[in-house]
């Protein structure tokens, strides 16, 4: 086996292994691709199109984003645009694949700086527990031991107390904290779906009718500024946590996102069985994202 096939073959197994976890956690996910499946808008499940997955990070010197990317930088991934969202103090890149049928990666980290001396401090006292970047320890061309990695705790459990306390400030914060490397969301492509369900509008409906229920922040859809982008997302899923001492609440955990990315204005003219990844809007939107990231956030999940 190539090296380069070696690598494909471990990444095949990180991603399945972060799929499986996510569907076991995440109850929507199995009711939207079951009602796909059930609809015939797919013949199966393994039809559809992951457009990108998402991870948040803590910005501490030994992790955040330089850390996490060694892991799919290895696997062929290239590192891309750069999002900087000043209101949730959070930076973020995207990551295009090594094939095209892999899903894009979204990676965002806290800038743990900006944030108050409390929350800075609390945030530090579970971080400092790594005292050395652990991507550098990892054997990253065993499949089975990056994805036992990306689903470890890397710090102690958290108390109630100081996860309320960043909630207070961070939402991000609060969520990472407790959640860690787990991952966020990952995006079903919708534009290569069978008309009538190939739209977000179309897709929302959808949803809707089989009591979905849609992130209504800055509008169910939302769209980027040259229109070439559109997006939507289900609000995160609650979950029974257990924090430190045996204390339980109930927190917000993943959620599910829809992507439709329309034929770049160059390619209009070509026929719809040759338009590839390639001839679509790529990349991200921070005005978009913005809004996404509050899927997980009280102001949707309290509603």
């Amino acid at each position: 086996m190539s090296d380069s096939s070696g690598r494909l073959a471990t990444l095949d197994a990180v991603l399945d292994g972060l799929m499986r976890r996510y569907r076991e956690r995440v109850p929507d996910v199995g009711i939207i691709l079951n009602a796909m499946v059930r609809q015939g808008i797919v013949e199966s499940i393994g039809d559809i199109e992951n457009d990108h997955i998402a991870f948040r990070t803590m910005g501490v010197p030994q992790l955040g984003v330089q850390s996490f990317e060694k892991i799919f930088l290895h696997y062929g991934y290239e590192k891309r645009e750069h999002y900087f969202f000043e209101g949730k103090k959070l930076d973020a890149w995207w990551y295009s694949p090594p094939r095209e049928t892999d899903p894009r990666i979204f990676v965002s980290e806290l800038r743990v700086g900006d944030l108050s001396e409390e929350s800075r401090r609390i945030i530090r006292s579970y971080t400092d527990e790594v005292p050395n970047d652990p991507a550098d320890t990892l054997n990253l061309d065993n499949g089975e031991e990056v994805d036992a990695f990306l689903h470890k705790p890397l710090w102690r459990t958290p108390t109630v107390a100081d996860y309320q306390t960043l909630l207070k400030e961070s939402e991000y914060a609060a969520w990472v904290i407790y959640n860690r490397y787990y991952l966020n969301h990952f995006t079903i492509s919708l534009h290569n779906l069978p008309e009538g369900y190939n739209t977000v509008a179309d897709f929302n409906t959808f949803l809707e009718k089989i009591g979905i229920r849609l992130n209504t922040s800055g509008g169910k859809i939302k769209v980027s500024p040259d229109g070439g982008l559109l997006q939507s997302a289900t609000v995160a899923e609650m979950i029974d946590a257990e924090f430190a001492d045996g204390e339980k609440l109930s927190i917000s955990g993943s959620y599910v996102e829809f992507a439709e990315r329309k034929v770049l204005p160059e390619f209009q003219n070509l026929p719809t069985s040759e338009i590839k990844r390639k001839h679509r809007r790529d990349g991200f939107e921070a005005a978009n994202a913005d809004k996404i990231f509050e899927s997980t956030y009280t102001t949707q999940t309290l509603k």
